[in-house]
């Protein structure tokens, strides 16, 4: 066995001597995409993203795979850390993130950062337990509401809401810290009275709550939120659809920023653009891989909530498109 193993040993080293090097035989390039919980849009979205990729391997020699991360601020600290080649990220943590402020003021500005293209509407979505008889988002005060865990977007968009209404955190009875996948199955077990969520629509992680439960969504409006979407060029208004989710026949007014895909300086240019290419070569496929896809166009996609500069990659796919100068 030692004799044949051996043999064999010389014929690959000189197979490998007498070959050339043939793109075929070139070591794969493996990227990760960070994500959010998996039952949020983020997951399904950047797995997506992945499936397009992967079809054509054969030809880049790509490998794309995502991780289930903490969202937007774990997904921003990480690339950054060089331990994710891309991430989703809300738009507001993006403007935070090159600007060097809110929860980057003490990191100060990541210059590396860079846009690689928008995805959907996340509107900023809260819900409440059926039987807390909660009406407008003030009647939380005094309750059991879960904020978000740290690192993510969500926790970050509730704490600039907070302060804007001049609330802290300590105005809950209870602010809990549980992850997206967790917040549901509280709230349907009478653990907390409500949750907050930056998340794209339709969500299995709102839909979930709202046909166990009878959860109901609750509208955020009101001066705070007017003087937040006026300052801040990151939100806009948003209105959910009565019936979009069961038990909830009214339409809701919200507010919210946009998913982005984010990487870094030192994400390889020809990998970027190997991403990109493969989702707007294939773009009816990819709008039909989510529903919170489907209403997607190549003409946001390349501007909405974009702070940070284009990627290389991206700015090079989009030029061949004639979709930038």
């Amino acid at each position: 066995m030692k004799k044949l193993t051996a043999c064999l040993s010389a014929v690959a080293a000189s197979a490998a001597l007498m070959a050339p090097a043939a793109p075929a035989f070139a070591q794969a390039k493996f990227m990760t995409i960070g994500t959010g919980g998996v039952t949020g849009v983020y997951y399904a979205a950047g797995g997506a993203i992945c499936r397009l990729v992967n079809k054509d391997r054969a030809k880049h020699n790509i490998r794309c795979s995502v991780e289930s991360t903490g969202g937007s601020v774990f997904n921003v600290n990480t690339i950054k850390a060089g331990e994710l080649d891309l991430g989703f990220a809300q738009s507001d943590v993006q403007f935070n993130a090159t600007k060097g402020v809110g929860q980057f003021k003490d990191a100060g500005a990541y210059g590396d950062l860079r846009a690689v293209f928008a995805v959907h509407p996340e509107p900023f979505t809260v819900v409440a337990r059926k039987e807390a008889n909660i009406t407008k988002f003030e009647d939380f005060k005094g309750k059991r509401f879960n904020v978000g865990n740290p690192g993510s977007g969500t926790r970050s968009s509730m704490e600039e809401l907070l302060g804007a209404m001049g609330w802290k955190l300590s105005d809950f009875s209870l602010a809990s810290e549980l992850k997206a996948d967790e917040h549901g199955p509280a709230l349907c077990d009478g653990k907390i009275d409500g949750f907050f969520y930056a998340v794209g629509h339709p969500s299995a992680n709102i839909q979930d709550p709202t046909t166990s439960c009878g959860a109901k969504l609750v509208s955020i409006t009101g001066p705070a939120v007017d003087k937040l979407v006026a300052e801040k060029p990151y939100y806009a208004k948003v209105t959910l659809a009565g019936g979009l989710y069961p038990n909830n026949p009214q339409p809701t007014t919200t507010y919210g920023v946009t998913a982005t895909v984010v990487a870094s300086t030192k994400t390889p240019a020809d990998t970027v653009y190997q991403v990109v290419k493969a989702v707007f070569d294939n773009f009816d496929e990819f709008k039909k891989l989510h529903p919170a896809l489907a209403n997607l166009t190549p003409e946001g996609m390349v501007k909405d909530g974009l702070s940070a500069p284009l990627h290389e990659g991206a700015a090079r796919y989009y030029k061949e498109k004639g979709w930038i100068k």
